[in-house]
């Protein structure tokens, strides 16, 4: 949650900033309009125009540092400060998040709080029946382009890894050797339970891994398009300006490209802050963070999907 409220603070700074220049833009146009109506060259219309545009700004600009304020508390909150006599200063956010390396073992969601405390509930009452304990958590690799790795995803519906796809049950057949029958019931329906329990928490890791390599792939293509309105609005805005100074057109037309520009300026900050979101919140799905030495280095599983039949450096 810090990150989150962090980048999230940091993208309204990035927002209260362009709107603080634009209002400092609108105010020059203001007085330009104020000085062409006293020199009987303008009318009071675009002296209007200009102020209404000027003043509603300014109320994004007030009402986003509302919000900025409401996140800096929370940080504060998170940090153990008060929120009153934390500051978190201005840093408006620029860089876009940092690129998923490919191939990222499934593995490394092991190290969710949840994962993890739903294996040890199901090891202690796989114990309590005298089942040996199987290593039949999938074994995947996930990829920025389309996430885990589709063949991979395929082999859980099949084979050794049908736990996934017929339920618990289908385990006992596989590891048990017929011991099922020895152990009593109230601990069998335990297993089954925690069984079910883990399976379902480990597919929740994997959708919350996809939604967010989804988002992050997503809103790349969609950072790239807005970056082409923006640059286009500009100009727009330019030609606008330059027929307004010409006599060709009235202001309203330059009002009406100065707030497309500045509609489409907004836009694309609010996706890159949305792309640093999805990026902490993959880092969330995925246990933490990742390096090297996490990373794959068997040169059997490197380089051809890893399905859920590869175990430690045997791909099968």
């Amino acid at each position: 949650q810090l990150a989150l409220f962090y980048f999230q603070a940091r993208s309204l700074d990035a927002q209260e900033q362009l709107l603080n220049s634009t209002v400092a833009l609108y105010e020059q146009a203001l007085e330009l309009n104020q000085s062409r109506f006293q020199g009987g060259i303008g009318s009071e219309v675009e002296v209007q125009q200009a102020k209404t545009q000027l003043e509603t700004t300014r109320a994004q600009a007030i009402d986003v540092g509302v919000l900025r304020a409401q996140f800096e508390h929370a940080v504060a909150t998170l940090i153990g400060k008060p929120a009153g006599s934390f500051s978190l200063p201005p840093l408006p956010l620029r860089t876009p998040p940092p690129p998923i390396p490919a191939g990222v073992p499934s593995e490394l969601l092991e190290r969710r709080p949840d994962i993890a405390s739903a294996d040890r509930l199901m090891a202690a009452a796989n114990a309590r029946i005298g089942v040996a304990k199987a290593a039949y958590y999938p074994l995947l690799n996930l990829t920025a382009a389309g996430g885990f790795e589709s063949g991979a995803i395929s082999t859980l519906l099949s084979g050794p890894s049908a736990l996934w796809a017929v339920g618990p049950s289908a385990i006992f057949t596989l590891f048990d050797g017929g011991r099922r029958r020895a152990a009593s019931d109230q601990a069998i329906a335990a297993y089954d339970q925690t069984v079910a329990s883990y399976r379902e928490t480990v597919l929740t890791s994997f959708q919350q891994v996809e939604d967010n390599l989804a988002a992050l792939r997503i809103l790349e293509k969609e950072a790239q398009t807005q970056n082409e309105a923006v640059v286009a609005a500009q100009k727009y805005l330019e030609l606008s300006i330059t027929r307004y100074k010409g006599g060709v057109t009235s202001y309203l037309e330059v009002t009406t490209a100065q707030s497309a520009a500045l509609a489409d300026e907004v836009t694309a900050v609010n996706i890159l802050g949305r792309r640093m979101v999805a990026a902490v919140q993959l880092v969330q799905a995925l246990g933490g963070g990742w390096d090297s030495s996490s990373l794959p280095q068997h040169p059997e599983c490197c380089g051809k999907l890893v399905s859920a039949t590869c175990s430690g450096n045997v791909c099968k």
